[in-house]
This record gives structure tokens, C-alpha cells and sequence, in this order.
């Protein structure tokens, strides 16, 4: 392997060594079994295109930090895409990462037109397929950047000016195909600009409904040219627009009940669920339950600031809880994985700093299956179920909830049950003693990692 990055494979080292080992891993161990799976198919670990090898670590207020083993080695931009697929390769090589996701305009230039455009997306995907084949790494997803250009500053699919309909369906046309010719396990649709900046202006049922349409088309295409991915939609609630069509989960779960879009599965996005003021455990919790997980995107956002930070994964708590929902529904859906749509800090800047900053999201996902399956094995959360619900486990709960009963008969149970009587039947839900055997979990758990 030639050492583009001038680093080497990263290993496991374990928990006890703590960090003067350098670069290693502490908990995630890919052979480990847990709970009848090995730690990396539990996990199935996703390297960003856009954050890890195109992102300059720019903000706002300033411009870009990143320090890149390719930076100025190529004047032409072609030259560097082809370039970047080498350093990328090896980067998730050296880290372990067996899967990576891309949108069309991050991977080469964009042209002119469309058919210049195709034509540079064609010369890197073949690199591209060069290096899966040689390395055995493969795509988790891929999918169309509809709202970086300014053609599309008022909307792709729910654009008012039907041209950019056009564009958007030769574009995407050309999307599904690379997906086809990688083998990409799941295909994501993000809307960025598919809302409103003011409702005045807008026809919203017709663009939901253009929206609708264009999925369709999609769709229909895929099966066309024997596309076997699963169709992802990714919710997020504003940033760029006011308000974007695709809310939280249960706004994309409407959304495709509304249309008859059955095909679909949410991509569910860390930082997006704290911008709809959900948590994402919450949000995991919401698609799982509608047996519609199909993928996650692995970061958080920075509960004082109002926008999409992009942060790796580090809160415990957080990993904790959407493993536990994984473990629960048995995998992250029928094909995903976690995907690590997050980029360092501006200030770690070194190209060290990329490698050190997956690690620490992997590690922390590692370390959330961990306690997520010490409280299953324990059956802690499934318990606190059960004795909280336990009154609809009586013959009446379940007739109530098979649907035989009625106000009237309901009603005759409780007509002369006093307010005393009713308080005392209410049992408190102990949550700070909760909170706390969670602390302990964790402690636990990862003390014997």
C-alpha cells in the first residue's frame, strides 16, 4: 500500500491503554461478536466524500484550515478529482472503514452542461471502480447534489420553472446509472431546497406533488435498468430554506403515505433531528417502529447553536440510545450503515486530525453498542416497559387495545371511582434513579470492554 497519508493502518488497542498509544482504536474491535453479529456489521462504518476529502474546513467567518496531502499538487480540477480517489481509497483502507457515500458534483467537476458534466463524472467513476474492485470497499450510497449550483436557487423538483425539472431528471438519470454500475446498496434523497423561504409565493400542494411525481420517475428508472438499491429519503427542517418538505421522520413517513411512495426508507441524520428539536434517538426510535430504518448518518450538532455543525459523534448517551434502537430492530435497516456525514473542528486541521476524528466517532458507536447490549441482555428498558404499561396487560387492557370496547362500556368502570382512587393508581417513574442505572450501564459496560 503506498502511504499517500504518511500513516499508518489504524489498530485496535483496547480501552486500558489510554492515549498515549498514538492512533488506535479503544473499543471498536470489527471482529468482535456481539450479540451473534461482528462489531463492523452491526456498525457497517461509512466514509463521507464530502467532508472528508472535499471540505476545506471553512466557516462563515473564515476561510478553509484543512491541511490535505493533495492540496496543490494539480492545477486542473480534473486532474485532482482522479487524484482524490487514490487518497480517499487509502484513507478508508487504512482506517477500516469497508463502506463510503458521495453526491455526483463532490466526486468531479461540474461542466457547462449536462452532457460535459456527465462526461467528467464517467472518467473518475471509472477510477472509482478501479479502486472498489482493488481494495473490496464498497458504496453505502450515493446521490445528486440538487442544490449546491445556483440553477437551483429556487428548488430542483418543486422548482417553479419547469426546465429545472428537466435538468434535475437528466441528472438524476445519470445518478441512478453510477449507482447501478457501483452496486450501491442504498440510494438517498435529500431535498436542500425543496421548500419555501416564503409560503406567500408558494404553491405548496403542486410542488409536493412535482415532488411526488419525480420520485416516481426515479423509481421507475431504477427498476428499469435492474437498480436493486434501497430509495432513502433524509429528513432535515430548514437550513438552506425557511422550511424544507422532508420536516423530521414522521413528516417524510406522511409524506410517502400521502403519495403511495412505499418504496422508501428514512436516512436518518443526527444533527437534522436536533434542528426539528427532536432527539435523534427519538427520530431512530419513530422510523424503527414504522418498520422504515434505513440508514444513519453519524454526527451531532452543538445544542448551542442554531445551525447544521456536522460534528463527529462523541456523546455517549446519544450513541448509546440509537444503538439500542438498532439492537432492537436487529440491524440499521435491510442495507445501511453510519455514515459519517461530519467534519473536524476548524481548528484540527492536520490531515492526522481526520483520521483521529473517525476514529473517535467509531470508537463512540462501538462503545454505544457495548452498553446497548448489556442493557438488552439485561432486558433494563424492555422491564420499565413492561411495569409501566402493565395495567393494559389486564383482560380489559386488551380488549381495549383488540378494539372491542367502546366509551359507553369503558365508561361504566369508572362512574363512581373517586379522584383518591384514581391519583393513587398513578406509580412514579423513578426517572432520576433511571437516569443514573444508565450512568452505570455505561460505566459498566465499557470498564469491562
Amino acid at each position: 500500500m503506498a502511504n499517500l497519508w504518511d500513516i499508518d493502518k489504524i489498530p485496535f488497542v483496547g480501552h486500558d491503554k489510554g492515549v498515549k498509544e498514538g492512533l488506535g482504536f479503544h473499543y471498536y474491535d470489527p471482529e468482535r461478536v456481539v450479540a451473534g453479529k461482528k462489531m463492523k456489521d452491526w456498525l457497517r462504518f461509512a466514509v463521507a466524500y464530502w467532508h472528508s476529502f472535499n471540505n476545506t474546513l471553512n466557516d462563515n467567518f473564515g476561510d478553509g484550515a484543512a491541511q490535505r496531502p493533495y492540496y496543490g499538487k494539480y492545477s486542473d480540477p480534473e486532474d485532482q478529482a482522479l487524484c482524490l480517489v487514490d487518497y480517499a481509497f487509502e484513507f478508508m483502507q487504512k482506517l477500516g472503514a469497508e463502506y463510503f457515500c458521495f453526491h455526483d458534483r463532490n466526486i468531479a467537476p461540474q461542466g457547462d452542461t449536462l452532457r460535459e458534466t456527465d462526461r467528467n463524472l464517467d472518467k473518475v467513476v471509472d477510477k472509482i471502480e478501479e479502486n472498489m474492485k482493488s481494495t473490496g470497499i464498497k458504496l453505502l450510497w450515493n446521490t445528486c447534489d440538487t442544490f449546491t449550483d445556483v440553477r437551483f436557487v429556487r428548488g430542483a423538483s418543486t422548482a417553479p420553472n419547469r426546465q429545472i425539472f428537466e435538468y434535475v431528471a437528466g441528472q438524476q438519470r445519470k445518478s441512478l446509472e453510477i449507482a447501478k454500475r457501483l452496486g450501491a446498496e442504498n440510494y438517498v434523497f435529500w431535498g436542500g431546497r425543496e421548500g419555501w423561504e416564503s409560503i406567500w409565493n408558494t404553491d405548496v400542494k403542486r410542488e409536493q406533488d412535482h415532488m411526488a411525481e419525480w420520485f416516481r420517475m426515479c423509481h421507475d428508472y431504477a427498476k428499469s435498468i435492474g437498480l436493486d438499491a434501497q430509495f432513502l429519503i433524509e429528513p432535515k427542517p430548514q437550513e438552506p430554506t425557511t422550511h424544507q418538505y422532508d420536516w423530521d421522520v414522521a413528516t417524510a413517513l406522511n409524506f410517502c403515505k400521502t403519495y403511495g411512495l412505499d418504496f422508501f426508507r428514512i436516512n436518518i441524520e443526527g444533527n437534522h433531528a436536533n434542528l426539528a428539536h427532536h432527539s435523534y434517538g427519538e427520530e431512530v426510535r419513530t422510523a424503527v417502529d414504522a418498520d422504515k430504518l434505513g440508514s444513519l448518518d453519524a454526527n451531532q450538532g452543538n445544542k448551542f447553536v442554531g445551525w447544521d455543525m456536522d460534528e463527529f459523534p462523541v456523546d455517549l448517551y446519544d450513541t448509546t440510545q440509537v444503538m439500542w434502537e438498532v439492537m432492537r430492530a436487529g440491524s440499521i435497516g435491510p442495507h445501511g450503515g453510519l455514515n459519517f456525514d461530519a467534519k473536524p473542528r476548524r481548528t484540527s486541521f492536520t490531515a492526522e486530525d481526520l483520521f483521529r476524528a473517525h476514529i473517535a466517532g467509531m470508537d463512540s458507536y462501538a462503545a454505544g453498542l457495548l452498553v446497548a447490549d448489556k442493557m438488552h441482555q439485561d432486558h433494563f428498558i424492555e422491564d420499565l416497559w413492561a411495569d409501566r404499561y402493565k395495567s393494559w396487560d389486564t383482560p380489559l387492557g386488551k380488549s381495549i387495545e383488540a378494539g372491542k370496547e367502546s366509551l359507553e362500556s369503558l365508561e361504566k368502570g369508572v362512574l363512581d371511582v373517586s379522584e383518591k382512587d384514581l391519583v393513587a393508581g398513578n406509580e412514579s417513574d423513578h426517572l432520576e434513579s433511571v437516569m443514573a442505572t444508565i450512568n452505570n450501564y455505561m460505566i459498566e459496560a465499557l470498564a469491562n470492554a
